[in-house]
């Protein structure tokens, strides 16, 4: 009796879990098939089809972006310029003191654009000053010193513009064609010694950088822009440190040092094609 009660007892407990299985899977499985809907609503076989590369499609966008870029500059862009300019070249700090600027300073260059933003280029300026010494110095033992010394200052440059974005900043900066400029230089300095021609002339080479900013303006769309640009030149002058214009103990005037930078400021006329 016991055994049949137990037999029993099995055979309702599988019955029950039969039931409860079957329960459950009848009422999850929609269950899941209505959360997959939800999570995955209105998916084209397109959309399913693994086979393709994100990649691909991603560089077809961007290579059309640029076949667009690239016409547009085509169309609108310059390609070449070629500047004169004129302006004023002057120093600061000792050199500034003992320099007398004689105007104008004058200059050339060729540029070359990359796009719309970039372009780069070579040029050379010249400028020439006066230095005015009328004491005896550490090097210039003599009544009136050194005297008159005239500077000619030639440099050849390397320099990289960048034309800043104008299409939010309104008209007036979009028509000025606003740029950044930097540009990597070699000055060449002669010193001729006026008030003594038995003197030879004393002249050096120098490394310099410079950083400023500039803008264009258009005269004729495309082939002929009035440019106006600011520098700020850091240079390594061999005389930056000379001791030849100290005065001598007991004298005033004269300059320890020639120390100091460079600032210039020309207006350029651009033709570009």
């Amino acid at each position: 009796m016991k055994n049949n009660s137990i037999l029993i007892h099995k055979i309702l407990f599988i019955i029950f879990f039969s039931f409860l299985f079957s329960f459950l899977f009848l009422f999850n499985g929609p269950a899941e098939a209505q959360y997959a809907e939800m999570a995955a609503p209105d998916l084209d076989e397109d959309d399913l089809n693994i086979s393709g590369d994100i990649f691909s499609d991603f560089n077809e966008d961007l290579e059309a972006s640029q076949v667009l870029e690239d016409e547009r500059f085509y169309r609108f862009g310059r390609f070449y310029s070629f500047s004169t300019a004129a302006g004023v070249t002057t120093y600061t700090g000792n050199r500034g003191n003992a320099y007398e600027d004689k105007h104008p300073s004058l200059g050339v260059s060729l540029f070359y654009f990359l796009n719309f933003r970039m372009a780069f280029g070579l040029g050379v300026e010249y400028s020439k000053h006066y230095m005015l010494i009328d004491v005896p110095t550490k090097a210039f033992d003599q009544p009136g010193g050194p005297g008159a010394v005239e500077v000619n200052m030639f440099r050849t440059f390397f320099f990289y513009r960048y034309y800043i974005d104008t299409a939010e900043l309104g008209t007036a900066m979009t028509y000025a064609n606003p740029f950044f400029s930097t540009r990597i230089e070699f000055w060449d300095q002669t010193d001729k010694f006026i008030d003594h021609a038995d003197i030879p002339n004393a002249s050096g080479g120098a490394i310099g950088a410079a950083f400023g900013i500039g803008l264009e303006f258009p005269i004729k769309f495309k082939e002929s822009y009035l440019g106006v640009e600011a520098l700020y030149h850091i240079v390594n002058f061999k005389d930056t440190y000379t001791q030849m214009y100290r005065p001598k103990d007991g004298e005033d005037g004269g300059y320890t040092d020639l120390t100091g930078n460079v600032m210039t400021t020309f207006i350029s006329y651009v033709i570009s094609w």
